[in-house]
């Protein structure tokens, strides 16, 4: 069970650290800084890569594994490895490492409310657990560069899957519904959501709904999907999977649909948002996020277990 990998890691991380290590890497459930997220080189809590002993890091690898797919893992290594590269490219000004990401836990492995998140410059892994139930999100991957080539063909390209369905899906509509899923010339600087701690009130793109769309599209949203859900344990994806409400999804692009040009794609349900922004860097620097309108951070599961525990005799 995916809660019970994930406390058993956690453990075995926390009794890796020192006692001082522990007092930075663990804090409060119930800190402000749960639900503060951020995928930006800023200041965050917890304890850096670079700060622990070779046993410790590898436990810190271990937890965030629970949390991740092999190949979103994959993916995730590659990103911490890209900070190096750009680093390189900037001429070091900025001091970025493969090292500077930081694991911290909001309570304790063993108790019933727990939340954890391995966070750094375009990673943000949060799970927030409530006993056996795991709350998975929110989930922030990113690139820079989002591919790095050798004479027009990707040598390290991390997500790429997240652009390339996106445009088959788009590709694969007819004009005229084309029209009613592009619903702007000009994409956005950024993923709209940003690092908000909650999203059950985000403004809703008309964008193009799955039940207008032919049978191809149809198949190629529901790959798209699954990519970002297939992110989390295989478990876990099936559970959000199965809480979905396919015919509330819809598809929204915004920006060029020309390769190489600034874009942004939003796919959303009462249940689900998922956003992928690829405008900066003449677009080459991809955000991409999953997250759960109003159940991020454990939102829903919490309240419940709250309630249920007042009413014990």
């Amino acid at each position: 069970m995916t809660a019970e990998r994930m406390r058993a890691a956690g453990r075995r991380w926390v009794a890796a650290l020192t006692d001082g290590q522990r007092d930075r890497g663990c804090l409060p459930f119930d800190s402000e800084r749960r639900r503060h997220w951020e995928y930006r080189p800023r200041p965050r809590p917890g304890l850096a890569l670079s700060e622990m002993d070779a046993p410790a890091r590898k436990r810190a690898h271990a937890l965030l594994a629970t949390a991740m797919s092999p190949h979103a893992f994959a993916q995730v290594t590659t990103i911490m490895g890209l900070e190096e590269v750009l680093d390189h490219l900037e001429g070091g000004r900025r001091d970025r490492r493969s090292d500077d990401f930081r694991l911290v836990s909001f309570g304790s492995p063993d108790a019933e409310l727990w939340t954890w998140r391995f966070e750094g410059h375009h990673v943000s892994v949060t799970m927030s657990l409530v006993g056996d139930a795991v709350s998975p999100t929110p989930v922030f991957l990113g690139a820079n560069p989002a591919n790095l080539g050798f004479r027009g063909r990707p040598v390290i390209r991390p997500l790429t899957w997240e652009e390339d369905l996106a445009r088959e899906l788009l590709a694969s509509l007819p004009a005229s519904r084309r029209g009613e899923a592009v619903v702007s010339p000009t994409a956005p600087d950024d993923i709209r959501s940003r690092n908000a701690p909650d999203v059950s009130d985000f403004d809703e793109l008309p964008g193009l709904r799955v039940a207008e769309m032919p049978r191809t599209a149809r198949a190629l949203l529901d790959e798209l999907v699954d990519l970002y859900l297939h992110r989390l344990p295989p478990e876990t994806a099936r559970r959000e999977r199965a809480a979905l409400t396919p015919d509330r999804l819809r598809f929204a692009w915004e920006g060029t649909t020309e390769p190489g040009g600034g874009h942004y794609y939003r796919i959303q349900s009462p249940e689900l948002l998922l956003e992928y922004d690829n405008t900066q860097n003449d677009a080459n620097h991809v955000h991409t996020v999953l997250r759960r309108p109003g159940d991020d951070f454990g939102a829903r599961l919490i309240p419940e277990h709250v309630a249920t525990d007042h009413r014990k005799p």
